[in-house]
């Protein structure tokens, strides 16, 4: 299977001289010792076990506080390097590390040490029991396929090992819309499956999660009724979580989603969601199990005439009055954004505001808003303007920060995403795509590193190419991002797209319909009016200072003006343009960008492996003509409503 999987960043070997050997230390229970016997050699050119501590690579667990559980560090020896940890798992984490520093870092000194930023670092996934993935681009599921266990333990083998090398600790591996079929994932036939599933990943230092159907009691109970606060319920779960752990005794725990776009919860029986997850929690809880509980809660039967209504409102109006109700095992997973990862909004005001209750934020890798891994979209600018946001509680208080300093139970916070891998060669659909799960568990191991270092990094591990090449590439990644939000959606007006495949443009294709997520275009101007006076009042949700700014048209930000104000298409805004030339401008440039993208990846055709080159010209090529499609509805659409012409004479469809 190695030979037609796609290696990702982890094709090369690092080739010195000086290693030779290896040798790790108070080991011979552990299970990660088999994991490094498989790893070292296909890291490490030529490498072999050693039993003498005089090794080339010496690997020793020690006590130190200051590398916490999963960190570890890197120090020269005079027979080569020891890493040290004071875990297993970071010992193998600290083996991806030396890998990566010894084919990257040109001008890192040693000791080097590293500790992760963030406790709990998970990839959730939207895989269903038929092997379709939920918002999957890059081909059916690694685990699942035609309502059976796909079974091919050597590819789950591989995915962990990429999931180790950057840092990441935990997996969920079914939707968190729960179908029937995958209801019954808790009964022992699933579980005896799953159980092989967990091992795997259990030696690569990864905990496995599973999502649950909060109607399980009476979907595969039988039960008249899953109300949490039923003695009955409470009961059949303890018994199936029992179940659970004597088959798979390093199970981590559920995943949540309840009370949203269909998906029964608390609510249907007149509970709030505190009651509905601790009730888990506390089933859960001898075992050393998690409950992780998603925010994304809301009404998706919005009626767009009134106007009184707001999607955005309701995660903080849900869950901020139930801060402190939750177990310490209870996790609250929220996401990025209020509304549902758009190519740009404005970060949730429930980070900062939430203090007593272990959170999570969450991100989405795979690119069901940017562009379904056709388009060239790396994400990691977004991540890093979300983890840097100050909140500006108490003075200052970044998310990044937040999410742990919030949590009481620190160790039960941290960060998740959905990801974006499938049975496609080189897993992502798009070989550039890659970059994006790279770098989600670069980032969130060490919150400090820079978008441009991250793409660095990964152009390094996965082409074999002279620093002129390189930089060509991280160009390309680099700006894709901007590039992106300047042919699709401006100002942060989001969801112009195709309703439910949410590829392509459609500006009214959600204007008339129940999901609350409305631009309001008129002849006059566009936007939404969450503002106190006149609009939905949702700027309160944020802290004093954040809210002045965001209600105050003269105040907002410019990139997320149409998120909060209603605005004429003359307004101008702080960059000297006024809103509908600006529409017009990125519009036109996002195209040309992509144009440049194109002839750049063509530039480098004679130094990029063939399958690779093929792979990303294709959806150059693709990308340009999703680009001119935006570009040419979205200015025709805006010059129809306003009647203003492109000052620059560009053709606009009448």
């Amino acid at each position: 299977m190695f030979e037609t999987r796609d290696l990702c960043w982890l094709t090369k070997e690092v080739q010195s001289p000086g290693i030779s050997t290896w040798y790790i230390d108070h080991s011979k229970d552990s299970p990660f010792l088999t994991t490094m016997e498989r790893e070292m050699p296909l890291l490490f050119e030529g490498i072999s076990y050693s039993n003498k501590p005089e090794a080339s690579i010496v690997f020793s667990i020690i006590e130190e506080t200051a590398l916490n559980q999963d960190g570890y560090r890197i120090e020269q020896a005079t027979q080569g390097y020891e890493v040290v940890s004071n875990s297993h798992e970071g010992l193998l984490f600290g083996m991806f590390g030396l890998y990566r520093l010894l084919l990257t870092g040109d001008d890192v000194t040693f000791p080097y040490q590293s500790v992760p930023d963030q406790n709990i670092r998970m990839v959730n996934h939207w895989d269903n029991f038929d092997g379709s993935i939920e918002r999957g681009y890059a081909g059916s599921s690694i685990f699942y396929d035609q309502n059976t266990f796909r079974g091919d333990m050597e590819l789950i083998g591989q995915y962990a090992r990429l999931l180790a090398s950057v840092g990441l600790n935990a997996i969920s591996i079914n939707n968190v819309n729960v179908h029937k079929l995958e209801s019954f994932f808790i009964k022992e036939e699933s579980l005896k499956e799953i159980k092989k599933i967990v091992e795997i990943f259990s030696s690569y230092g990864i905990k496995t999660f599973l999502s649950i159907n909060f109607a399980a009691p009476m979907i595969v109970g039988n039960l008249t009724t899953a109300d949490p606060l039923s003695l009955e319920v409470e009961t059949w779960w303890k018994e199936v979580i029992g179940e659970i752990y004597r088959i798979i005794p390093n199970f981590g725990g559920f995943l949540v989603k309840a009370d949203s776009e269909g998906e029964p919860g608390p609510f249907t029986y007149g509970r709030n969601h505190d009651e509905g997850a601790n009730m888990l929690a506390k089933a859960i809880k001898p075992f050393g199990g998690l409950v992780i509980w998603r925010c994304f809660v809301y009404d998706c039967t919005q009626d767009w005439r009134d106007r009184n209504l707001d999607r955005a409102r309701a995660a903080y109006d849900i869950f901020k009055d139930l801060d402190g109700r939750f177990e310490d095992n209870a996790i609250l997973q929220i996401k990025n954004g209020p509304i549902d990862f758009q190519i740009r909004e404005p970060v949730s005001p429930l980070f900062g505001s939430m203090k007593k209750t272990n959170h999570i934020l969450e991100f989405q890798i795979t690119q069901e808003y940017t562009g379904h891994q056709k388009d060239v979209c790396y994400l990691i600018p977004m991540w890093k303007e979300v983890l840097d946001f100050d909140t500006k509680y108490d003075g200052k208080s970044l998310v990044k920060s937040a999410v742990r300093k919030n949590s009481p139970n620190q160790s039960n916070s941290g960060i998740a995403a959905v990801v974006n891998v499938g049975m496609d060669r080189n897993w992502t659909g798009n070989k550039l795509a890659q970059a994006n799960l790279y770098g989600y568990g670069r980032l969130i191991w060490n919150n400090e590193l820079s978008s441009q270092e991250i793409a660095e990094e990964w152009t390094k591990l996965t082409f074999d190419l002279e620093k002129p090449h390189l930089d060509k590439i991280c160009s390309i990644l680099t700006t894709s991002r901007d590039t992106y939000e300047d042919y699709t959606c401006p100002l942060s007006v989001g969801f112009m797209c195709r309703p439910s495949l949410h590829y392509g443009p459609d500006v009214d294709g959600y204007e008339y319909d129940k999901w609350g997520t409305y631009h309001y275009a008129d002849r006059d101007g566009v936007g939404r009016d969450r503002t106190i006076a006149t609009g939905t009042g949702y700027t309160k949700q944020y802290s004093k200072e954040r809210c002045e700014e965001y209600d105050c048209i003269s105040t907002c930000p410019d990139e997320l003006l149409l998120f909060f104000h209603h605005v004429l298409y003359t307004h101008v805004l702080h960059s000297g343009k006024t809103v509908i030339q600006h529409i017009y401008d990125t519009h036109f440039q996002g195209v040309e960008r992509v144009l440049e993208y194109q002839v750049i990846w063509d530039g480098l055709k004679e130094f990029i492996e063939e399958e690779a080159y093929e792979n990303v010209k294709e959806r150059l090529i693709q990308q340009e003509k999703h680009a001119v499609n935006w570009r040419d509805q979205v200015n025709t659409y805006f010059y129809r409503k306003s009647g203003i012409p492109d000052e620059k004479g560009r053709r606009i469809f009448d």
